[in-house]
Order: structure tokens, then sequence, then C-alpha cells
């Protein structure tokens, strides 16, 4: 069997090729999917979020369908209706573009909240329940979603619940001035997306995500994490700490980590080192003297001392 490192290492190089300069938020979102978890890309128009999810999808090998999200989308555009076909005389259903192995939901928070609401059971059980049948959905089942601040028009927040069924939250940010020369002399970011070649297939994914689930645990490492856990919920930085739900996420996040590295084991700087981007979305700071939830998270961390 090959080495995690040997088949993820050309996946990132591939990636790095298409989002110039954001070699740190690549491997994020990688580890997010291997983790088998869902992703949040947020940051403001026309930095990269969609093409991204678009990379991601192609390298991975998976099945892919991409809905904008419109103020008059409906929950049945996603998950599909039936329709009476008069030759077979009979309603047959017709599943809508939730019904793929990677759902990228573009600026979702352009939808109104019982529309992404529809969502939650998809992102949660990995199945639909459409017109009094429950439908599974491909395995494996990604929602790659991207959303613009709240400040912009047209938007609505989302829910609380729903941001806890994302693993990860990222941004993107501008490209640095080197990155963004590489971008403007270079080719196309859409013609280059249709040169990739998908370097992983379901079963692939399968074989590393089992890999993951190997990756040792200590008691040592879940000691730090349920103090992290506990720092978050004793009223000094956040307004409400985060769920059991969330510390598994983390959890499995930081065994991705470990793996990256090379390592059969995870350690408490792999739980540290992807806490931000698995929490923020999940808290609101308390106390912060300006600071945003991905800070206040790395403060937190900073404060809570390794046994």
């Amino acid at each position: 069997m090959l080495e995690p490192q040997s088949l993820i290492a050309p996946l990132l190089r591939q990636l790095e090729t298409v989002i110039v300069g954001k070699a740190g938020v690549i491997r994020d979102a990688v580890t997010c999917l291997l983790a088998g978890g869902h992703l949040l890309i947020e940051d403001l128009p026309g930095v990269g979020k969609t093409t991204l999810a678009h990379a991601l999808a192609h390298s991975f090998g998976l099945q892919f369908s991409r809905v904008q999200f419109t103020s008059d989308l409906m929950p049945s555009d996603l998950m599909g209706v039936s329709v009476f076909e008069r030759e077979r005389a009979e309603f047959v259903f017709h599943p809508g573009p939730l019904f793929a192995q990677v759902l990228l939901a573009d600026e979702i928070n352009r939808a109104s909240p019982k529309t992404q609401s529809a969502l939650l059971e998809a992102m949660e059980e990995k199945q639909v329940s459409v017109e009094g049948a429950t439908r599974p959905l491909p395995q494996p089942f990604f929602v790659i979603a991207t959303q613009n601040p709240h400040d912009q028009l047209g938007t609505h927040a989302l829910p609380e619940s729903q941001l806890d069924r994302f693993l990860m939250r990222l941004r993107l940010g501008y490209p640095s001035r080197p990155a963004e020369r590489l971008l403007l002399r270079g080719q196309n970011r859409r013609e280059l997306l249709d040169t990739l070649p998908s370097l992983l297939d379901s079963a692939g994914l399968a074989r590393l995500q089992a890999q993951v689930q190997a990756v040792a645990l200590s008691d040592a490492v879940l000691d730090y994490l349920q103090d992290l856990l506990e720092a978050s919920r004793n009223g000094r930085w956040f307004a409400q700490g985060l769920s059991p739900r969330a510390g598994l996420a983390i959890l499995r996040a930081a065994q991705v980590h470990a793996l990256l590295e090379g390592r059969s084991y995870a350690a408490a700087d792999d739980v540290a080192a992807i806490l931000p981007q698995t929490a923020a979305h999940r808290l609101q700071p308390l106390g912060s003297a300006g600071r945003g939830a991905f800070e206040q998270v790395q403060a937190m961390i900073e404060a809570t001392a390794l046994r």
C-alpha cells in the first residue's frame, strides 16, 4: 500500500498550481475532506473560492455538481422532484444536484433560510427525505459551500445549527503581490481546471480515510483536547462553548494533520494546529477587545498549557 504522503503530495502540488500562494489554505481544505467533513469557504467575491472548490472535486476524482444559491432557490431545486411519466403511468423521481459526491453550494448565504436548512439532513445524515421517502446520498458525500461576508447586500446569516455541520471554515484572502503577478500572467483559471487530471477516486479516498481512523490517540492528546473544550465553555472566552460534536470533528482533523506530517499517532500540536479552522465558526467571542473568533481561539490555545 502506498504511503499517504505519496498519494497526497501530488494532489497538493496540483491544487497549488490553480490557487497560487495559498498552500496553507489548500492543505486545510484537503484535511477537511480527508476527515470526512464539510467545508465552508468565506471571503470576498473574486478571490478564488469557487475555483478552489472545483479544483478539489476534480483532483479527488469525485462526481461533482454545482448550485448557485439565489434568493428564489427552493428546497426541491436541490433535492429533486417526482414527475409523472405517461409512458410508465407513474411518478418517477428525478434527483436534484444534491445527489452528487461533491456538491458546490455557491454563495450559500444568498438563499433563504428555508432553503439553507434543506441541506441540514443531507449534511448530517447523508440522506434526504423527499415526498415521504428516505433516499440515501452517494458515498462519499461532501458539501463545499462558499459564502460572501454578511455585510454584503442580499445575504442571510447561516444559523448556528448549520454552521456546526461544517468541519472547517476557511478564508482565502487577497493574494500576495508575487502570487497575483503569476495569476495575471498565467493561464485562465477556468481553462486550467478543465485540464486537471483526477489523482484519486472514491476507492482511494476511502483507503486514505481508513488510515486516518487508524492514527493513534494517546490519553495525553485526549486530555489536551478536553482542556481546550472546557476552556471554551468556562465563560471567559466565548458566549457558548464547543459541543461534543465539535470535539469529535476537531479530533478527526487532528488525526489527518498527523497523517500528513508522516506520523501514525496524533500529538497535542496537531490539535492546536487545526483548532482555529475547526472551532472559530462555532463560537461567539466575549471580551475580545476587537478580536474575531479566530484570533480569540488562538489566544485560548496560548493560555491553555500542555499537561
